[in-house]
């Protein structure tokens, strides 16, 4: 998922905590965000302040989800799809949250 592109950190919630995944990141020239699962046996440090940011995210992609144009993914064409998904992000943002 994450193959071919170069970032400098990747947040991920506690389901990808996996080791291949974090030396993936690290090989890329990242910072891996990753919450620790609960049950773990190894107790690993991370962002918790950036982490909290992941809620935005998730907020973002909750509301584009209200548009049941972008949910059903009714058009034919990816660009026409494309298209609205920016239309409704520019939506979102221009709202107060």
């Amino acid at each position: 998922m994450i193959q071919g592109y170069t970032c400098g950190g990747v947040v991920a919630d506690a389901a990808y905590d996996s080791d291949a995944l974090r030396a993936s990141i690290v090989v890329q020239g990242g910072v891996a965000v990753i919450r620790p699962r609960q049950n773990g046996v190894e107790v690993r440090p991370y962002d918790e302040d950036l982490y909290k940011l992941r809620n935005v995210i998730e907020r973002f992609f909750h509301r584009l989800k209200q548009y049941r144009r972008v949910a059903t993914r009714y058009d034919k064409y990816a660009s026409r799809y494309l298209g609205f998904v920016h239309f409704a992000a520019i939506l979102i943002t221009g709202k107060k949250m």
